[in-house]
């Protein structure tokens, strides 16, 4: 066995061989904290620690994958394989195979997405005959997870006056009903949402004490990752599993506690030691990911918030590159500038495209910067956009097999009952859905007697041969489940039902992208099949299968090997590292975002979501910021984040700025301005909207030039100003040669080769170009 020490140094080693009592890591970025979670693990095993009584969660399958890898090439696969380890979501879930019989589900419950549960909500809604602009589903879905990862259940929001006068205030009065609605539907359905994993666990550890006892027992030693980003129910879970023996060591850096809108609480690592007065503080300061400017700048920043623990990370890493600045006339030249800079790179440096991440605040931030990367015909990835398994053709096909799995399963049911289309339309439908409703059955009991129910839910004789023969298709689908294995049975579903023939029909490029799909997702259930069938405990079941897709993320699916550009919000970013990094759209109102300045803990946590970004890089990062730029069809100025204000110059490379002394001494307006120059100006000190929230003043200290910064050589319209052979730059065509000028002063016209988009004339008076030589 490997010497787990030698590769640890002094803190880490506190870390590895405190293993009774309640612990504390708290961990810097790029501090090694996955390291020392398995060499942990590892060091409890080596101590004669049952594997099968160690609990590790984490927040990403793709963290609990690596460190089981990990943690199977210090002690061997065979006990790696007896850990309970993997997301909050994935080991509850397996909790609940195993004891949902209890709560009155099946044990092969379906998992919902959060498509399929804003499907059930606009179902509700129609069926309710509410307003769907006033009751907007995905705002509905939003206000029922809050509500269950704050444990309040059905029952808990109407004994509570206030959550109900709440919703009436807000002109929804009926959000109660549709959560009743809701939890009804989704139980009558045998299905759980991602939330009532979370819930209905801490139902069945709170109702059933003789289960609590039984886990408890089991797990004996509790380690959580990314503590910062747990909320309330998850918090709730942990506390009743670890209260036994109370051996619980929580992992995390309230610097990085970026998820409060989906319910993360930081309190929970914050009052660690007031939950275990006892409990053991070790921090991991000293960061091996990224240069000294990299650690600088961002210890700069996250020092600006009041609410953090005390920690001073550090490096020894070498000095590495300043950070460039850029300042963009718009959100086309700064994605320009990006695609510019990884092509020089790749090109002086031999970097390769997965070398590079583009982090942005907004999705809607990503398309410009695509446009730009084609132009350059450089590979890259979104993340975050439409996931494979959201796709309708892939959608379609899971739901079949869905249904294979749990019969109970209504929006699985009804996605597939006429596609492709048999003739059973919606009349049909709600005649089902009624009908079951008055008979107080699932829609696939009335399905199951079809021939005996059918004439009495309202049902002529042709559609009940339809249905008849839909659901005895299903079922010989069901029976070629027991013999087949998944990759066979979801072939037979795909040809048998008419998916692939009904697809290959299209013979757009859209249709066939779409065939194409259900030919990869084929390759997963062969993959595995395969890769089940090799390991020593595999499951090749569907459910499992299923079940796996259910708790995927997007970042999960994304192919390593594969020499792509990362596109991402910053948000998707955490926990990943990149040699070079972009941090792009940094001003006001948009990083930080304009709906997080109203309180100082909003704030903040935008102050983290930088730090995240910031510590994200490895070699080398890229600020960008742009003067104008579209949003919501409209051209709107920007000026600089005060993130930026924040960092002492000496870590930044301005770019493409003329820099001006200190203002301390002169009048607040700039004599240039008398001289017709009517460059954009950014006044020192807070942004007037904002003199009214709790936000601090700003320090003056840091960015002072880029107070009164100005590109070089604006120009208007004047041929005094343009001659031939003038390198130039416009907002949107990005860097240019002026080949030549004609006509008179008022209707002068320029031809320039632009080095993206090739020569183009372009009238004088109407260009916004500014002359860099």
């Amino acid at each position: 066995m490997k010497d787990l020490f030698k590769d640890l140094n002094e803190i880490q080693k506190q870390a590895v061989s405190t293993t009774e009592g309640p612990l504390m890591i708290i961990a810097g970025a790029g501090s090694g904290k996955t390291r020392v979670l398995t060499y942990r693990i590892a060091h409890l095993i080596e101590k004669g620690i049952d594997s099968f009584n160690i609990l590790a969660l984490t927040f990403t399958n793709k963290a609990a994958r690596e460190m089981k890898e990990r943690i199977s090439s210090l002690i061997g696969g065979t006990e790696a394989k007896n850990l309970w380890m993997g997301t909050f979501h994935s080991v509850f879930a397996r909790i609940l195979r195993a004891e949902a019989h209890k709560l009155g589900f099946p044990s092969n419950f379906t998992i919902y997405d959060s498509q399929d549960s804003v499907n059930v909500i606009k179902k509700l809604i129609s069926e309710m005959q509410l307003d769907s602009d006033i009751y907007k589903p995905k705002q509905v879905l939003g206000r029922i997870s809050s509500y269950k990862n704050n444990l309040i259940t059905v029952r808990a929001y109407f004994n509570n006056p206030e959550l109900i006068e709440a919703d009436q205030a807000a002109m929804k009065p009926k959000i109660g009903e549709i959560y009743k609605a809701y939890v009804e539907r989704c139980f009558k359905s045998g299905a759980m949402d991602f939330d009532d994993l979370l819930l209905r666990t801490n139902e069945l550890l709170t109702r059933f004490p003789e289960v609590l006892a039984k886990y408890q027992d089991r797990f004996r030693y509790i380690m959580v990752d990314e503590y910062q980003d747990t909320n309330h129910s998850q918090y709730l879970i942990v506390k009743a599993l670890a209260s036994r023996f109370e051996n619980i060591c929580v992992v995390g850096d309230d610097a990085q506690s970026i998820y409060a809108f989906r319910g993360a609480n930081i309190r929970n690592i914050l009052d660690f030691q007031k939950d275990y007065s006892d409990a053991k503080i070790i921090p991991l300061e000293q960061n091996y990911r990224s240069t000294q400017i990299i650690v600088e700048a961002a210890n700069e920043v996250i020092a600006k918030n009041r609410d953090q623990l005390e920690k001073n990370v550090w490096t020894q890493n070498n000095e590495g590159d300043k950070i460039p600045l850029y300042r963009a006339l718009s959100d086309a030249d700064e994605a320009n500038y990006v695609a510019a800079e990884i092509f020089n790179l790749k090109l002086t440096q031999q970097k390769r495209n997965k070398d590079f991440a583009i982090l942005y605040r907004t999705n809607a931030q990503s398309r410009a910067i695509e446009e730009a990367l084609r132009k350059k015909n450089i590979a890259y990835q979104v993340y975050g956009g439409l996931s494979f398994y959201q796709r309708k053709e892939i959608k379609d096909l899971l739901a079949y097999l869905r249904v294979l799995v749990n019969p109970r399963d209504q929006e699985a049911l009804l996605r597939i009952i006429n596609y492709p289309a048999r003739g059973i339309g919606n009349t049909t439908l709600n005649k089902l859905i009624v009908g079951a409703d008055q008979q107080d059955q699932s829609i696939n009991e009335i399905l199951e007697n079809i021939e005996l129910l059918g004439q009495a839910i309202g049902l002529n004789k042709p559609t009940i041969e339809k249905l008849a023969n839909f659901w005895t298709m299903i079922k010989s689908f069901q029976v070629l489940l027991k013999t087949e294995d998944v990759y066979e049975v979801a072939m037979k579903v795909a040809i048998t039902s008419g998916i692939l023939k009904t697809l290959k029909e299209d013979d757009t490029p859209e249709g066939i992208s779409r065939v194409e799909n259900v030919q990869e997702l084929m390759n997963s259930l062969q993959g595995f099949v395969d890769e089940q069938r090799q390991l020593e405990d595999g499951d090749p079941s569907l459910n499992y299968f299923l079940e796996n897709i259910a708790l995927a993320s997007d970042l999960d699916n994304g192919n390593e090997e594969d020499d792509k550009v990362s596109l991402m919000t910053i948000h998707l970013a955490k926990g990943l590292e990149f040699p070079v990094v972009f941090i792009v759209g940094l001003e006001e109102n948009l990083f930080p975002s304009q709906m997080s300045l109203n309180t100082r803990q909003e704030l903040e946590e935008e102050r983290r979501l930088f730090y995240v970004a910031l510590t994200r890089a490895e070699k080398k990062a890229y600020f960008t910021y742009a003067t104008t730029r579209f949003r919501w069809g409209k051209i709107v100025d920007g000026e600089p984040s005060r993130f930026l204000e924040e960092i002492n110059n000496k870590h930044l490379e301005i770019l493409n700025i003329e820099f001006k002394g200190s203002t301390k001494n002169r009048s607040g307006l700039d004599s240039d301005l008398f001289d017709g120059d009517f460059s954009p100006r950014y006044p020192k000190g807070p942004n007037p909207k904002y003199q009214n929230k709790q936000e601090p003043p700003r320090s003056p200290q840091n960015l002072k030039p880029i107070s009164n910064a100005k590109l070089t050589h604006p120009v208007g319209g004047s041929l005094s100003d343009l001659k031939l052979g003038d390198h130039v730059l416009h907002d949107r065509f990005g860097k240019g040669i002026v080949k030549s000028i004609e006509g008179d002063p008022e209707n002068a016209k320029a031809l320039i080769d632009f080095e993206n988009e090739g020569e183009k004339k372009l009238l004088l008076k109407f260009a916004k170009l500014k002359i860099l030589n």
